[in-house]
């Protein structure tokens, strides 16, 4: 069962058009609206996407070892 939900922003006089804007834009970031556009925008072969998320977990490593090795502030 897929859940269909909407983002609903009234404008409102007092906050204005710009206030709403900021909202509007907030809340599609929340909803993961705009990550799943840059998703979807071409198609990945599964084996390409296994090698980006192994490099990826690699980079992350090697930067927490990093900072845990480096001795200073965190």
């Amino acid at each position: 069962m897929t859940q269909k939900t909407s983002i609903y922003i009234r404008i409102d006089e007092r906050l204005g058009v710009e206030r709403s804007l900021k909202k509007f834009k907030r809340l599609c970031e929340s909803f993961g609206v705009v990550r799943e556009y840059r998703k979807r925008q071409e198609y990945k072969k599964p084996s390409i996407k296994k090698v980006e998320k192994t490099a990826a977990a690699v980079k992350r490593r090697n930067k927490t070892s990093f900072r845990s090795g480096r001795g200073g502030k965190i």
